[in-house]
């Protein structure tokens, strides 16, 4: 036995471990309380495998409360919490007492906010009287409330200990109560490390750094931990530069950074993203010599992920080989979705060997932010079939986007299903993203619905509404929205006076553009582009032309493109070689300018003008934009392009075409070919009008929607002339709401009328 307890002392490994274990079963001991209950100790402390654990436990036929308690502390130790509750049941069942108080901290902990079932028992058992287990009670109800019930113990504590102060204090900064916290540390009878370091915390995180550094400056001695606490309020607000002063002052003062000291700096410098401070913190590590485990590998990976050096990254995550995790996975991910290499980050993906939640919104957004919709949403698809992960708001505000700038309607119903059958909670960012999807897809209803839903609202949530109101033409609306945001408190911002003075545009409100304008205390170079953009609107191009002249500041293209869109409408041929020779210095690669004075010439008849225009095109490089069309049907996307003949349906499409066309010549329509930029005979002028995208997608819905329902139409060019009067006629004679989000607003179609009032 002697000869045992020797071995048993010297256990420092697994191996060390498995040899003691052999003893005892040559001995016959492995069968006995005292020694399985030593093998489940030195299980914990050597983080020893959880199938060899459950084989030394399962041993036992009879485990007593010794074997119980060592199997509930590597329960606790491994986190694996539902366990440590199952065996405590089990326990219970057997009539068996946990020997000592030990187990109680470990469930009560596990417990959190439900730790209230396990205060009672502990009072029934006579146990409350431990100091432990009345401080970790008083701290679980500290930490997940109600806070009152941890005040009513503390102050019926007939002594306290320093813990217990401490709990209270951290518990009142946690509920965000700075008075009370201060006063119960100016009232503690002493201080230690820790007191100090909850008041340094405390400040951090609630962003006064001025008063955290105070308290920091103060304390008589200070651990690795009071100085991570200053470095993580210096990283988590910003100021990456002080992180690294202060970390320096930590070296200097002869502190041994530990993991968390490591990854807070790394992780500030990420967020910085300057690859200066970098270089400088990697070259202290060097010179110090400090041993980079995986999980500061991770950080710095992540570090010079965020600064654009995707090489070195890439290099450190080979390196770490099998010590990856789905934290370093993501990390790399992430860096190749910022960069725009969807492919790689594809490729990663699919090679993960256990992918989270993180690692699907990390590829989620990736399509979503490099234009990649469509590929967005199947990705939610796929994460949705699994059925093994829930999304959560991160995806949702994704996906939002997606549908939004597809123009997706039915599938963003459908997303908002998956939000309510997940029980998905939005915060304000995340009802923001729902309010820009339901603009974008033309239900500028819905988007009202859930601003007005929403019980705390930001400047955000208002200039994604004036947006929405904006682009739908809308403008009463937008300005009567602008006039609430004032009332709620809530100053209007830039982006909220170019959405009030585009929905003036978009809906010919001269007067109150004006108005809006003029109250504009200095005006961006955007909010005169609006301005300009009304003027033409209605007529008043030269007041739009001395407007440009005298403003301040130096015009952009996008001044010069509403003038030359206003004398494309109002053919002012002048007026738009004027904008399109400022346009072509400014964007000399911007098909568009070249097309709409193309479209001034070939409406005034010039087409030597129009081949002019066409030549500068060929020598510069530009290419026409190719125009496309597309409409959702059962939660597919049909794209379309001119003259397009490639669709399944193709035949019944133009069969519907050639009728309609009868039909709409039959009612006065005449084919407007003044946008074909080549000067060809009628009939192929007509053919070549007759055919554009969006009449393609009109017909296509009418084919396979119910009778009645509205028509969504997403295209990515501006609706030419032609095409609008045809909308407006078919809209008229299939008695159908047609709906067309173009690349500048929506055009509502109903009745033979469109929202725009013939000018976009």
């Amino acid at each position: 036995m002697s000869h045992l307890g020797s071995i048993a002392c010297k256990v420092t490994n697994l191996k060390h471990l498995s040899q003691l274990h052999a003893n005892l079963i040559q001995n016959s001991l492995h069968h006995h309380n005292y020694w399985v209950a030593l093998l489940l100790t030195h299980c914990t402390r050597l983080h020893a495998p959880l199938a060899y654990t459950h084989l030394i436990f399962n041993s036992l036929p009879c485990p007593d409360a010794h074997v119980f308690t060592s199997m509930l502390r590597y329960y606790s130790q491994l986190g694996a919490h539902s366990e440590v509750v199952s065996l405590f049941k089990h326990m219970q069942y057997c009539g068996i007492r946990p020997a000592g108080t030990f187990v109680y901290p470990v469930l009560i902990k596990l417990a959190g906010e439900a730790c209230i079932v396990f205060h009672a028992q502990v009072v029934k058992l006579g146990h409350f009287q431990d100091r432990y287990v009345r401080n970790v009670i008083m701290d679980m109800y500290a930490k997940y409330g109600p806070v009152m019930f941890a005040r009513k113990l503390f102050d019926e504590m007939p002594e306290r200990t320093l813990a217990d102060w401490n709990s209270m204090i951290s518990g009142n900064w946690k509920w965000g109560d700075e008075v009370e916290a201060r006063r119960l540390f100016n009232v503690m009878p002493e201080w230690n490390v820790v007191t100090w370091t909850s008041m340094v915390t405390g400040y951090a995180k609630k962003g006064d750094l001025e008063s955290a550094r105070r308290y920091f400056d103060e304390m008589p001695e200070k651990s690795v931990v009071s100085w991570n606490a200053m470095l993580s309020g210096y990283a988590q607000n910003g100021f990456a530069e002080k992180a690294l002063r202060l970390f320096d002052d930590m070296i200097n003062a002869g502190v041994q950074p530990n993991e968390t000291t490591w990854v807070t700096v790394i992780s500030s410098l990420s967020l910085h993203g300057d690859p200066c401070l970098a270089d400088l913190l990697v070259r202290t590590l060097d010179q110090k010599k400090i041993h980079l485990n995986c999980f500061v590998k991770t950080a710095l990976l992540d570090m010079y992920a965020k600064c654009g050096n995707l090489e070195t990254a890439q290099r450190i995550f080979d390196e770490l080989g099998v010590y990856r995790n789905s934290i370093t996975w993501n990390a790399m991910i992430s860096a190749y979705t910022r960069v725009g290499d969807l492919t790689s980050a594809r490729e990663l993906f699919n090679k993960m060997p256990e992918k989270n939640v993180v690692s699907w919104n990390s590829l989620i957004a990736g399509y979503a932010q490099n234009g990649q919709s469509a590929m967005a949403i199947e990705l939610f698809k796929d994460m949705t079939a699994t059925k093994e992960l829930k999304p959560d708001e991160v995806t949702m505000v994704s996906v939002f986007s997606a549908c939004g700038h597809l123009g997706a309607l039915k599938l963003g119903n459908w997303v908002v299903n998956i939000l309510n059958e997940n029980h998905i909670k939005l915060s304000i960012s995340g009802y923001n993203s729902l309010i820009f999807m339901y603009s974008r897809c033309g239900s500028v209803e819905d988007a009202n619905r859930v601003f007005q839903e929403m019980e705390t609202r930001d400047v955000v949530s208002y200039n994604t509404l004036i947006a929405g109101f904006a682009t739908h033409g809308h403008g009463m609306e937008a300005i009567e929205l602008m006039s609430k945001m004032k009332g709620e408190g809530i100053e209007p911002d830039r982006v909220t006076f170019i959405g009030v003075l585009t929905a003036c545009s978009h809906a010919g409100l001269l007067e109150e553009g004006w108005k809006v304008f003029k109250s504009i205390q200095a005006p961006a170079v955007d909010h005169y582009a609006c301005m300009i953009d009304l003027l033409g609107r209605v007529g008043e191009l030269d007041e739009a032309r001395k407007l440009i002249e005298s403003m301040p500041i130096k015009p952009h293209a996008g001044v010069y493109g509403s003038l030359l869109n206003a004398s494309r409408i109002h053919k002012r041929v002048e007026l738009g070689e004027l904008a399109a020779s400022k346009l072509f210095v400014l964007e000399p690669y911007n098909s568009g300018n070249y097309i709409l004075l193309s479209n001034i010439y070939a409406s005034a008849g010039r087409w030597e003008d129009v081949e002019r225009v066409r030549g500068t095109m060929r020598k510069v490089g530009v290419k026409k934009t190719t125009g496309w069309s597309w409409v959702e049907y059962k939660g597919e996307i049909h794209k379309f392009i001119v003259g397009d003949r490639m669709h399944e349906r193709s035949d019944d499409i133009y069969g519907l075409l050639s009728e309609l066309g009868r039909k709409m010549r039959r009612n006065g329509y005449i084919a407007d070919k003044s946008c074909v930029l080549r000067d060809v005979e009628e009939e192929e002028k007509e053919e070549m009008v007759g055919t554009h995208s969006e009449k393609l997608a009109i017909c296509f819905a009418l084919l396979v929607d119910e009778v009645g329902a509205v028509i969504r139409v997403v295209k990515n060019l501006r609706v030419c002339w032609d095409c609008h009067t045809a909308i407006k006629i078919i809209s008229k004679l299939e008695g159908r709401e047609i709906i067309v989000r173009d690349n500048n607003r929506f055009h509502h179609f109903s009745n033979g009328l469109c929202s725009c009032k013939d000018y976009w």
